[in-house]
């Protein structure tokens, strides 16, 4: 048995993750092919213990992702190394994997909000939680990137490099104020060369060597990612300083984070928290 914060759960069992899940409680949310594309099958489910988000691989027999069930499976197997490795409050807790015949079965704390990433049908009407979020006074918006910038910092330090981040990875809930980061199973361990062409993401986040077969990913690209999420969020997508809720100094910051670049992660982690202290 795995016991995390006085909770139990299986190591092992032997039915289908579905099954197990309709036993473990009240599924109150399914996340499936209706909500996203990445061939996983995510539930929330009230149990006597407390509310829960478990991911599953899906059907192992779904071929319409663009990843088999084995690389399905291996990108729960990488989360869960992820989340191992670097705790850190964004992220929900890691309570449970749970090997079944269906794969792991990942057991996560629920958090509360709602999810930043629309279609871009959608990502103009300023009733989606992105505009609104978007909307806020821009100080909550930077005490936000400063929690998924310290976020980052932790993940360099420990080798992971980022891989397809952007507004569809993170929860805000208005009500608390509280920011929370999801879906980092694509996050390498070390750096890498992009191997497709044009890689896995959101363009509006996406640095040139993403697109480009055979270029090196390493900590350089984080940063990158990192500074258009600043202008994602807090500007039009533009580097247009005018479009930028911020001061000179953060500017000045996260419009070298895409231009000339800094050096590493930490050079750009340390200049951003000098401008915010401007």
């Amino acid at each position: 048995m795995i016991i995390n914060n006085g909770r139990m759960f299986p190591a092992e069992i032997e039915m289908w993750p579905a099954e197990y899940v309709e036993g473990l409680g009240v599924v109150f949310a399914r996340f499936d092919a209706t909500t996203q594309d990445s061939g996983n099958v995510s539930y929330g489910v009230k149990a006597p213990a407390g509310r829960y988000f478990v991911k599953t691989a899906g059907d192992p027999t779904d071929q319409a992702p663009y990843l088999d069930f084995d690389g399905r499976v291996a990108l729960l197997r990488n989360a869960v190394r992820l989340a191992e490795a670097v705790p850190h409050p964004l992220l929900p807790e890691l309570h449970a994997v749970i090997e079944s015949p269906g794969g792991p079965v990942l057991v996560y704390e629920w958090r509360e909000g709602e999810h930043l990433g629309t279609t871009r049908e959608q990502r103009d009407d300023p009733a989606t939680a992105y505009q609104r979020f978007r909307a806020l006074p821009a100080e909550q918006i930077l005490k936000a990137l400063d929690e998924v910038f310290d976020l980052h910092a932790k993940l360099t330090s420990a080798g992971w490099v980022e891989g397809d981040f952007y507004d569809g990875c993170l929860l805000y809930d208005f009500g608390a104020r509280r920011l929370t980061v999801l879906d980092l199973d694509t996050y390498h361990f070390g750096a890498y060369r992009n191997e497709m062409g044009r890689m896995f993401g959101a363009s509006r986040f996406m640095a040139p060597e993403e697109y480009s077969l055979g270029a090196p990913i390493d900590e350089r690209t984080t940063t990158f990612v990192m500074a258009r999420t600043v202008f994602v969020l807090l500007a039009d997508g533009t580097l247009e300083r005018e479009a930028l809720r911020g001061s000179d100094a953060i500017y000045a910051v996260v419009q070298e984070a895409v231009t000339t670049r800094f050096p590493s992660y930490d050079a750009f982690y340390q200049a951003w928290l000098a401008a915010r202290q401007t």
